[in-house]
């Protein structure tokens, strides 16, 4: 029998398909949100974790992911930079994650979490860019156009109390205007 789940009291880490250490195993299949759905059911191609990829990489399959209204997905590129970049770039890629995690929970209808999660990562990227010397276009991103888009987006999220956002719709540009 696994593990006994630390959040669940009495709950295996089998049961909750978590290995060991508690940290979800990711077997069930997802929504293109990141939602779980019952085992068996179709669900969209999984982003495989671990990537170690050049930063300009992350960028674009970020983009990728993000035009195609998967930003659950561009969330599990930028946590990769995040884990296995350089330390000084750690918060900038932290800070994408949560904006593509903010993105993921307006698209939800969680507003709460998704106006949340925008402004936090939004205030990462500025953080990170002001100890960097005020860098603004880090591997090409365009961290003045997003945080201003992160910023947008929550007020309008707020605003709406709920509604779903269309993620490709509303998805950023990256690296600016196309």
């Amino acid at each position: 029998m696994g593990s006994t789940d630390r959040t669940s009291p009495g709950r295996t880490a089998v049961a909750r398909d978590r290995d060991g250490e508690g940290r979800a195993r990711n077997a069930r299949p997802r929504d293109g949100l990141g939602r779980p759905l019952p085992y068996g059911a179709q669900g969209v191609p999984r982003q495989p974790e671990g990537v170690v990829r050049r930063p300009e990489e992350s960028v674009v399959e970020a983009q990728r992911l993000l035009d195609e209204g998967r930003p659950f997905h561009a969330h599990e590129v930028f946590e990769d930079a995040w884990k296995t970049g350089p330390q000084e770039e750690r918060e900038l890629w932290r800070g994408l994650a949560q904006l593509a995690v903010g993105l993921t929970h307006a698209a939800r209808g969680n507003a709460t979490g998704g106006a949340r999660l925008l402004r936090r990562g939004a205030g990462a990227a500025q953080e990170w860019a002001a100890g960097a010397g005020g860098e603004r276009r880090p591997h090409g991103i365009d961290l003045d156009g997003v945080v201003a888009w992160a910023r947008e987006l929550a007020a309008e999220v707020e605003r709406d109390g709920g509604t779903p956002v269309d993620a490709a719709a509303r998805a950023p540009r990256l690296r600016g205007a196309a």
